[in-house]
């Protein structure tokens, strides 16, 4: 029985031994999530079920490699965004700031001579805060939307999901904060990119062309950059 003995006592002391590395090693880590672990624990039951099976689809995500190489990155940014603002639709949208001194003017011909450069339509241009203003009769801060499409880059977009139409067009939003900055705003593309199981190489490289398109339109607009 000695050896059965010696076998049993080696066994409890590497389990001590693993129970006190886990303690040491995890336990600043469990702090950092012990207010997530306990409103966990508040959360009706079917809510817990969904949490179980959202793990478990992630779970066979991440064995499976199924996802775009990007995703990561895509989702980081998001929710470091979200917490960062409590703002759901900061976390969605590139923002660039117009430099000081140009004009509304100045700006929109910037952002038309980069489109026509690259070939991309400007299909519409609504400037809403003149309907704001005929429709309250006070003057509102300025807010236009630009919008520009590429047909054929969005006929292989609807090819692939008819969900990404709710994308199109592309828009550009020019907007004059309470302080009387103006700001360009557009939709973050990464995640429609890089969200999910990773695109056809062609409908890749032309969404990722479309990207790099606005994001000139809306550097260049912001510089006044011809």
């Amino acid at each position: 029985m000695s050896p059965i003995r010696n076998l049993l006592a080696l066994v409890g002391l590497v389990s001590i031994v693993l129970f006190v590395y886990a303690i040491v090693h995890f336990e600043p880590h469990y702090q950092e999530v012990k207010p997530l672990v306990h409103a966990y624990k508040g959360l009706p039951d079917e809510q817990k079920t969904r949490i179980h099976s959202l793990v478990g689809k992630l779970n066979q995500v991440v064995e499976e490699k199924s996802f775009d190489e990007g995703a990561l990155d895509a989702y980081m940014n998001m929710a470091e965004t979200l917490l960062d603002t409590g703002v759901s639709a900061e976390a969605t949208v590139w923002k660039v700031k117009v430099e000081e001194g140009l004009s509304t003017e100045e700006v929109e011909e910037t952002m038309r001579f980069v489109a026509n450069e690259h070939n991309i339509k400007n299909v519409g241009e609504l400037p809403l805060y003149k309907e704001v203003e005929s429709m309250s009769g006070q003057p509102f801060r300025f807010m236009k939307l630009y919008m520009f499409c590429n047909a054929m880059t969005a006929a292989k977009m609807l090819e692939y999901s008819d969900a990404f139409s709710a994308y199109l067009p592309c828009r550009v939003a020019m907007v004059e904060d309470t302080e009387g900055q103006l700001w360009l705003y557009s939709l973050n593309m990464d995640m429609m990119i890089h969200g999910g199981k990773p695109l056809p190489t062609e409908l890749y490289e032309e969404a990722s062309g479309v990207k790099e398109i606005i994001l000139d339109i809306m550097n260049r607009g912001a510089a006044g950059d011809f």
